[in-house]
């Protein structure tokens, strides 16, 4: 039976979106944008719909509890000013989102893809290996709110969740320790901060159907915990070699969607 498909389907675009972000410390939108396009043959804006209202549950708790775990620790601050820019920057992508072609999102999306890559290719830990938390009072509001910007719209133009913005952010930009700008990211796939933008989708009936949801849903709780546990407990080495192939496939992917 079809219900029956999508559900499989479902929990397949889940668990590679959940896999992706537990690992990286970002949002799980990437993965889920590409595999909704490929599993489940959703057009672009119906993937991305699909991907930012799968992301309203806390689906990453389980991600982050493996990285406060490992002693990483995360501000209040600056969730709090992070979080305001994430409300109104995922509002404005998600109206200039409905305003442009598929064909038009489809290349955007190409484009962060390669930039995912690029981050994978240059990132490199600091050189003293340290996780210690940096001072509350060493970071201004303002580039916290920038980011949180940023991280919003992407999330609402994309549908991706926004949590590449934020770690880049934090760790190439605040030189916030990657860990801890990974557990930051990740508790933004906790905290519903892309419910504007992902009601800008849902109230245009831009989403998948229930059954694929459910399975999304289901398939984001396992990944999200595996990929943690990868990150924080096997060779970053390899998993970046992996990582780096997995990303190029689907940019390829989508580069093929984008021409065709």
């Amino acid at each position: 039976m079809s219900w029956i498909h999508d559900l499989l389907a479902g929990i397949g675009v889940g668990l590679v979106g959940g896999l992706t972000s537990g690992f990286m410390g970002t949002s799980p939108g990437g993965g889920l944008v590409v595999f909704t396009v490929l599993l489940l043959g959703a057009e672009q804006h119906v993937a991305q719909g699909t991907s930012l209202i799968t992301q309203v549950p806390p689906t990453g708790l389980a991600g982050v509890r493996r990285y406060w775990q490992s002693g990483n620790r995360s501000p209040l601050q600056w969730i709090a000013w992070i979080g305001l820019g994430f409300l109104v920057g995922g509002a404005g992508g998600g109206y200039a989102a409905a305003a442009v072609s598929d064909s038009v999102l489809q290349w955007t999306y190409v484009v962060y893809l390669v930039a995912l890559i690029a981050l994978l290719i240059l990132r490199r830990d600091r050189k003293d290996g340290s996780h210690a938390a940096v001072d509350r009072d060493v970071l201004p509001w303002l580039p916290l709110l920038l980011i949180g910007a940023l991280a919003g719209f992407s999330s609402g133009f994309m549908g991706i969740g926004g949590g590449l913005a934020i770690t880049v952010g934090l760790a190439a930009g605040l030189r916030v320790p990657q860990h801890q700008a990974q557990l930051v990211s990740l508790i933004f796939s906790v905290i519903p901060t892309n419910i504007p933008a992902a009601w800008i989708y849902w109230s245009k009936g831009l989403m998948v159907g229930w059954p694929a949801i459910v399975g999304i849903l289901a398939g984001l709780w396992i990944g999200t915990d595996l990929g943690a546990r990868a990150a924080n407990g096997v060779s970053k080495a390899v998993l970046h070699r992996v990582m780096i192939a997995l990303i190029s496939v689907m940019a390829l992917y989508m580069t093929h969607k984008a021409l065709t």
